[in-house]
């Protein structure tokens, strides 16, 4: 152990379940995120601090720059940052649409790009992506979050191919349905859009059902994600890729197995 990790989207959630559970098992792990208030709170639970902001180059930057300079390498790269930028195509303005690929995608190959040159040279290092079972599948009024999660995947491959001769992996987590914050902030932003006009009603239904107490209480704990990522990241040969959580491995391989319209038909009977 003693490996250098860094961890995107640290101050809640996935991040802050996973920059934890590094933490305990001997990892330098620097967390990272937005809301230094938050970052704090894991400072008491072995995580150092590490305020980022995904949208901005020069931050993620500095960002690195801070824990080379302080320990001289990183060893894993945890990409988990992210949210939902829900509403319907039609509605959702190219501004936020930006900003979801930036913070989902773009942010992520960013620091990728920044750790790749140190991991290259030591001939090791993991890229754990933590993308989604979304990223395999799609909704209405997710396509935006969906497109970014896509996105990674395809990403994730190429860069798996493209840097295995040095001796890096590269990993890809595919979560089901998490209990976190990611489905309030996913039902509000689509609310912001679609929350009014020809779709306004289809995608309240839609988005309405992802914070039913039902449905919260039907969800994995983001301990399960957190403890699949430890797994991935001290595996001797880890797999390309691990599906986990509630629905994750069912709903793959409904889509698998199903045509495009019967998966609409489904799809459509699940969301009211």
């Amino acid at each position: 152990m003693g490996d250098v990790v860094l961890v995107t989207g640290a101050t809640s959630g996935i991040g802050a379940a996973t920059a934890v559970a590094l933490a305990g098992r001997g990892y330098t792990v620097y967390g990272t995120g937005r809301r230094a208030e938050r970052l704090a709170k894991l400072e008491l639970r072995g995580v150092k601090p590490l305020v980022m902001d995904m949208t901005d180059a020069g931050s993620a930057d500095a960002a690195v720059a801070a824990v080379l300079e302080a320990e001289g390498r990183i060893d894993v790269l945890v990409n988990n940052a992210g949210y939902g930028e829900y509403g319907a195509i039609e509605d959702v303005t190219m501004d936020r649409a930006l900003r979801q690929l930036e913070v989902n995608v773009l942010g992520h190959m960013r620091l990728a790009k920044l750790v790749l040159p140190g991991m290259r040279e030591r001939g090791a290092g993991r890229i754990v992506n933590v993308t989604s079972m979304g990223g395999r599948f799609t909704t209405a009024f997710g396509g935006w979050y969906h497109a970014s999660k896509y996105a990674m995947e395809a990403l994730s491959d190429a860069l798996r191919q493209e840097v295995a001769p040095f001796g890096i992996e590269v990993i890809v987590i595919e979560p089901g349905t998490i209990r976190t914050e990611w489905s309030i902030v996913a039902s509000a932003n689509s609310a912001e859009s679609s929350g009014a006009g020809v779709y306004a009603a289809r995608a309240g239904k839609v988005t309405g059902i992802l914070n039913r107490p039902w449905a919260r209480r039907w969800q994995s704990g983001p301990g399960v994600v957190a403890r699949t990522i430890v797994r991935a990241v001290e595996a001797r040969r880890p797999r390309t890729r691990y599906s986990v959580g509630m629905g994750a491995k069912p709903v793959l391989l409904m889509r698998r197995l199903l045509p495009d319209r019967a998966l609409d038909r489904v799809l459509k009977i699940l969301t009211g």
